[in-house]
């Protein structure tokens, strides 16, 4: 499984147009939106579903199952991104983190933010 998908989408593209979706839903009806029922509910809720995700990822990654890896990759990405919004971030921020960290060990960078071990924090 590789690639941006087959019809064609660049994945910021895809990307972009997800958080748009997403920010059109801030104040919707909860009862007529996932999305907005997550708004309405706040950040602790948002924040436990990035974390079910997470794990949901892990326990699929650690039995090797790659298509079960990529969806629920794609759940844990769509709950960082109401997180995101709900934070007053964008993907575009999240890029510039990324960015500027580029070249930088992962350990150095895990030593600049005062933290110690081998949590996955850089390249």
């Amino acid at each position: 499984m590789s690639g941006a998908g087959g019809d064609g989408a660049r994945p910021v593209d895809v990307i972009e147009r997800l958080f748009a979706t997403i920010l059109s839903r801030k104040g919707a009806d909860a009862g007529e939106s996932y999305t907005a029922h997550l708004f309405a509910a706040g950040p602790k809720l948002i924040c436990r579903k990035v974390g079910e995700e997470a794990i949901e990822v892990t326990v699929e990654g650690m039995k090797g199952d790659a298509p079960a890896v990529c969806r629920e990759s794609a759940d844990l990405v769509y709950h960082l991104m109401v997180l995101w919004a709900e934070a007053g971030l964008s993907p575009d921020d999240v890029w510039a983190e990324l960015a500027r960290r580029e070249g930088t060990s992962g350990h150095a960078e895990k030593a600049a933010r005062g933290g110690a071990g081998d949590d996955g924090g850089g390249a």
